[in-house]
C-alpha cells in the first residue's frame, strides 16, 4: 500500500514537473525538493495531529483520573514534548521510499533525524526530571531531603552524553572515542566545571547531614542573610530575609562556613528571653522590718518571705550572731528580694514556657551597675508575638522595680550635661547683668 501510494506520488509529480516545461536534467533535482517538501508537509502535520488531536484528548483523561502525577506530567509537557517525536515516524516510514532515487539526500535526512531524536528525547527527559522534582516537592520529605541539586546533576550528566552522542553522529565516529578523549582532557573540565564540583559535593553534604532544610531560618552575616530558606538547589541556597530582600548563597559555602541555625528553637516550641537590667548599686541594702512587712503583703512573694524569714532566724540562732549589728549573719536584701519576685513573676506567667528553664540571675558587676538578668523561653515562637510577650514581662519588671526601693542605673553623663547646660545659661545670665 504505502508502495503504491509513492509510486502514483512519483509518477504525479513527473506529469506536473514535465507538462510544466521542466527538461529531463532538471527533473531530477526539483523533484527531490518536492519530495524533501512534501516529507516536512507530512511531519508538520503529524505534528499537528499529534498535539491537536491525541494531546488534547489525553488531557481530558488526564484531567479526570482520580491520580495527581498524571496531571503533573502533563503541566510539565512530557505528552507535549513527546509530540515531537511524529514527524520522526512519517520521515522513517516514507522517507526511504520516497528519497530511493537520493542515496546522499536520504543519508544527510537520516543524520538530520537522528540528531533530532535524540535531543527530543533529552527534551522528554528534562521535562519527566521536573515532573518528577515536583511531584517529589509535594511530599514533607522534600523540606528535609531536597533532591534539586541532584536532579540539576542529572540534567547536566544527561546534555553531556547527548553532546557527545550528537558530536559523534555528525563526524561519524563512535561515542568511545571522545570519551576516551576527555580523559586527557580531564584537568581543564575540572577546571571549568569547578563551582559546579563544589556545589554538588556541598549539596550533598548538607543533604546528607541534614543541615539545611526548606523554611529554616538561617543567620550567615557573610552573606548578609537572614531569613528562611525558600530554595536549595546545585549551586544556590536562596534565603528570603525578613525584610523581604533576597540573598543567594552558594550550596558549598554551608557546608565549609559558619551560620547560624534556629530550626532548633522552632521544634522546641519555646523562643529564648535573654535581656538584663542594670541595678544602681547604691540602691542596693538590707531589708528593714518595715520593708519585709510590705513585701510579705505582695501575693508572689507572701511564701517566699515566710520561708526566708524562718530560715534566717534558725541560722542566725544556731550561730548565736548579735543580730543588733547588721551585718552580723543572714540577711534579705532588696535586690535578692526583688530577683525573687521577678521569678515567681515569669514561673506564674502564662506566655513563659514551663518545661524550660527560668532563671533570674545578677551578672558581674560593672561601672553602668550590676545587671539582673532574665533568662527563660516564651511558649510563643511568632516574632511579632514573641517581642510583644518580651516587652509586657519589662513593663512590669521595670514599673514594679521603684517598689523594692532599687533604681535602675542610668549614664550619668547626661545628668552632668543637662548640670552643666544650666549653669551655662546661668552664667551667661550674669554676664548679661
Amino acid at each position: 500500500m504505502k508502495l503504491l501510494m509513492i509510486e502514483i506520488i512519483d509518477r504525479f509529480a513527473e506529469k506536473v514537473l514535465t507538462g510544466i516545461g521542466f527538461s529531463e536534467g532538471l527533473i531530477y533535482p526539483v523533484k527531490a525538493v518536492f519530495f524533501v517538501l512534501l516529507i516536512i508537509l507530512l511531519s508538520w502535520l503529524a505534528n499537528f495531529i499529534a498535539k491537536q488531536g491525541i494531546l488534547v484528548f489525553l488531557g481530558k483523561i488526564i484531567k479526570r483520573s482520580p491520580t495527581h502525577w498524571d496531571d503533573v506530567f502533563f503541566e510539565k509537557k512530557v505528552f507535549s514534548r513527546m509530540s515531537h517525536l511524529a514527524p520522526v515516524i512519517i520521515i522513517f516510514w516514507f522517507g526511504p521510499a520516497l528519497m530511493s532515487e537520493y542515496p546522499k539526500l536520504i543519508d544527510g535526512i537520516y543524520l538530520f533525524t537522528n540528531v533530532y531524536i535524540i535531543i527530543v528525547v533529552m527534551m522528554v527527559l528534562f521535562a519527566i526530571i521536573n515532573a518528577v522534582g515536583t511531584i517529589y516537592e509535594s511530599y514533607d520529605i522534600s523540606k528535609s531531603k531536597p533532591i534539586k541539586g541532584f536532579l540539576q546533576i542529572l540534567k547536566i550528566f544527561i546534555a553531556f552524553l547527548v553532546a557527545i552522542l550528537v558530536l559523534a553522529i555528525i563526524r561519524g565516529r563512535s561515542p568511545l572515542y571522545y570519551l576516551t578523549g576527555l580523559g586527557a582532557a580531564s584537568a581543564i573540565l575540572l577546571l571549568i566545571f569547578k563551582d559546579t564540583i563544589l556545589n554538588f559535593v556541598g549539596g550533598v553534604q548538607v543533604t546528607a547531614n541534614n543541615m539545611v532544610q526548606i523554611g529554616d531560618w538561617i543567620e550567615m552575616p557573610k552573606y548578609g542573610a537572614d531569613g528562611d530558606v525558600i530554595e536549595i538547589n546545585l549551586y544556590t541556597v536562596v534565603v528570603q530575609n525578613w525584610d523581604r530582600t533576597i540573598t543567594t548563597i552558594p550550596t558549598y559555602a554551608l557546608a565549609s562556613d559558619s551560620f547560624k541555625n534556629w530550626r532548633g528553637m522552632v521544634q522546641s516550641g519555646g523562643r529564648r528571653i535573654k535581656r538584663a537590667i542594670n541595678i544602681d548599686a547604691k540602691s542596693i541594702k538590707i531589708c528593714d522590718e518595715e520593708m519585709l512587712r510590705r513585701f510579705e503583703e505582695v501575693y508572689l512573694l507572701k511564701d517566699y518571705i515566710s520561708q526566708k524569714k524562718a530560715e534566717i532566724e534558725q541560722y542566725n540562732r544556731e550561730h548565736d550572731f548579735d543580730e543588733a549589728v547588721p551585718v552580723n549573719g543572714r540577711r534579705l536584701t532588696n535586690l535578692g528580694t526583688f530577683r525573687a519576685y521577678i521569678k515567681n513573676y515569669l514561673a506564674n506567667h502564662p506566655s513563659i514556657h514551663k518545661e524550660m528553664i527560668i532563671m533570674v540571675r545578677q551578672l558581674a558587676p560593672s561601672e553602668k551597675g550590676i545587671p539582673l538578668e532574665v533568662y527563660a523561653f516564651t511558649n510563643d515562637i511568632g516574632w511579632v508575638n514573641y517581642e510583644g510577650i518580651q516587652s509586657d514581662i519589662f513593663d512590669h519588671i521595670l514599673s514594679r522595680i521603684s517598689y523594692f526601693d532599687l533604681k535602675v542605673f542610668q549614664d550619668p553623663t547626661e545628668i552632668t550635661v543637662s548640670i552643666g547646660y544650666a549653669g551655662n545659661l546661668n552664667q551667661a545670665g550674669l554676664d548679661k547683668k
